[in-house]
């Protein structure tokens, strides 16, 4: 239905409803005669006279009453949803529709997600974590994560904090294997590889060479496209491995985990955030990309300082003495 005959049937229905034009002008913000030539355009369009008018009343034809009877119904569905649009636009209620990848994401993820949800238990979360990248705007994605560069043109992006790569090892696996004083040390290391997952390809180790990243392909003793069983696999001493500081940091922090080789640590990707305009999002998207931004921006539990790298290898050098 165009525009204007959506207007015309209002201000018929508005001069019915007060029992005059001239009210229903002034109601709808428009000059008598503008309404009275917008209900004869009506009139004209539909084939029919809907009024009796004179100077001080007007009456309903028979084909007026039943088209107001027809039109009524629907008017007062479409004042329920645009009221309803109105309001949702204001409330921190509803669905919220949420990606990002699937490779140790949901320790970042829950944390931010549990507390959005116990300030707004009205929240709906819908929550697909995948490595592939998909189309935002057919899957009406209202907040995403990604680790690298944004994945669609259109889509704002900031970055959170930087993905660390630390090559570690568990204290038991050093006092079996010894310690690789270098990164040609390596090669005779039992190392893990990460295997994507929609590829099968092997992800190359990023390591910094004199402030230049480089990838080095390894030879693994394991290789998985699971990150929480590369990290078990670690930490259980049977390989090493270099993990993404989100995935090592508490065990790094705990001694459960080794840095090694930190002159090559590499910090070249990071953890960003990426929604539409801000301007016509629903206010649960903003208060929730609010909440993301204060908790996840250099997130402390998560980005380790070169004081602290440095302190945990110190750690582990005073209670063991690795062979070399």
């Amino acid at each position: 239905m165009a525009l204007n005959e959506l207007r015309a049937i209002a201000t018929f229905t508005k001069a019915v409803e007060l029992g005059s034009i001239r009210r229903a002008a002034l109601a709808q913000g428009v000059t008598p005669q503008a309404a009275s030539q917008v209900i004869a355009q009506l009139e004209q369009h539909l084939g029919v006279r809907l009024l009796h008018r004179t100077t001080r009343s007007l009456a309903l034809t028979e084909e007026g009453q039943q088209f107001l009877d027809n039109t009524r119904p629907a008017l007062a569905a479409l004042d329920r949803a645009l009221k309803v649009a109105r309001e949702g636009k204001d409330e921190i209620a509803g669905p919220l529709r949420i990606v990002g990848p699937k490779s140790s994401f949901a320790a970042v993820l829950m944390p931010v997600l549990d507390e959005f949800c116990n300030t707004h238990p009205d929240i709906q979360p819908d929550v697909r974590l995948d490595d592939g990248i998909g189309d935002w705007v057919q899957d009406r994605v209202d907040v995403g994560f990604r680790i690298g560069v944004s994945p669609q043109e259109g889509v704002i992006g900031r970055l959170l904090f930087p993905m660390q790569l630390i090559v570690c090892a568990s204290p038991a696996y050093l006092a079996r294997h010894g310690l690789p004083a270098s990164l040609d040390d390596l090669a005779a290391h039992r190392c893990s590889v990460f295997r994507q997952r929609s590829t099968g390809k092997v992800t190359p180790w990023f390591l910094d060479v004199d402030g230049d990243v480089v990838q080095r392909h390894m030879s693994p003793t394991l290789s998985t496209d699971d990150t929480e069983l590369e990290l078990e696999a670690v930490l259980s001493g049977q390989v090493l491995g270099q993990l993404a500081n989100f995935l090592a940091a508490s065990h790094l922090r705990a001694g459960r985990l080794v840095p090694i080789l930190l002159p090559h640590l590499s910090a070249h990707m990071g953890l960003h955030v990426y929604y539409g305009s801000r301007a016509a999002q629903p206010r649960r998207v903003r208060a929730f990309l609010d909440l993301v931004v204060a908790r996840l921006t250099d997130a402390p539990e998560f980005v380790l300082s070169d004081r602290e790298l440095s302190a945990a290898w110190q750690a582990w050098r005073r209670v063991a003495r690795p062979r070399r």
